[in-house]
């Protein structure tokens, strides 16, 4: 029986001719599931408990680990920097200058492309004031990546200005990286807001004020204060420039239409 893997043993238990056999694989089930019979204001309590640990726990690492390390990454960082959940991944040859006020998900990935520029330099993630890249979020710089003030990146969002492989196979097989046909900069300007798992290429600039539904794929640029949905993303609405408040519900009815309002 040594030999066997717990899965098959869990099979023979479950599905033996022996009744008496069956019954063990019913006994060892109920054992699994067993609960402690505590009253609620007792889970209540151990609850705020493990809160208050985590919470500690998180804010003393961040204090004293995720912040400091990932400022020894970066070429320029501003004030009051957040960082929740970690520390954000960056690999290859990037430079990431934050603004101040920036609050960013440790559960997020910035790469620099390895093929070089046109002017030589490195590939630049410049990140405004005020800006939120959310959980799960991957920024894939080719040139560069601008995220202007107040941009909100909601989580799962995938920005990419290279592809990372050529399209010939032979080429993509040795190993070899972009064409530069396959490389361009991405510019969200002031106030873009870009819904759950959107996803923007290369080439492309987001206008100012502009709202991007939920699943959305961003292929062109999209104009100022729209609403773009659907894949390839395409315009749907506008956004009063003058009227950001009383047109907020309607934004999210045109989401809710088109894309979901998950941000």
């Amino acid at each position: 029986m040594t030999s066997v893997s717990a899965h098959q043993f869990k099979h023979w238990l479950k599905f033996h001719p022996n009744s008496h056999i069956r019954n063990v694989f019913f006994i060892l089930k109920n054992i699994r599931t067993m609960e402690f019979p505590s009253p609620q204001i007792f889970n209540k309590c151990l609850y705020h408990v493990h809160k208050l640990v985590s919470n500690f726990i998180s804010g003393l690492a961040r204090f004293v680990y995720w912040t400091p390390a990932f400022k020894g990454r970066v070429n320029q960082c501003g004030k009051r920097l957040y960082l929740y959940g970690g520390l954000p991944f960056v690999s290859g040859p990037l430079m990431v200058k934050l603004g101040n006020d920036c609050r960013i998900s440790g559960q997020t990935t910035f790469s620099g492309c390895t093929q070089p520029t046109p002017d030589g330099s490195q590939p630049l993630l410049s990140i405004g004031n005020n800006v939120d890249v959310g959980w799960q979020s991957t920024i894939a710089v080719g040139h560069k990546v601008v995220l202007s003030d107040n941009v909100r990146i909601a989580g799962g969002a995938f920005l990419f200005g290279y592809s990372g492989h050529p399209l010939n196979a032979k080429r993509r097989a040795a190993g070899e990286g972009d064409d530069q046909e396959q490389i361009g900069s991405i510019i969200l300007e002031k106030d873009v807001w870009l819904g759950t798992n959107v996803t923007v290429k290369g080439g492309v600039t987001i206008g100012e004020g502009t709202v991007i539904a939920a699943g959305s794929v961003v292929t062109k640029s999209i104009p100022p204060f729209s609403i773009a949905a659907g894949n390839p993303a395409r315009v749907v609405g506008q956004i009063p420039n003058d009227q950001h408040v009383e047109a907020e519900s309607d934004v999210f009815d045109s989401l809710e239409t088109h894309g979901g309002r998950h941000a």
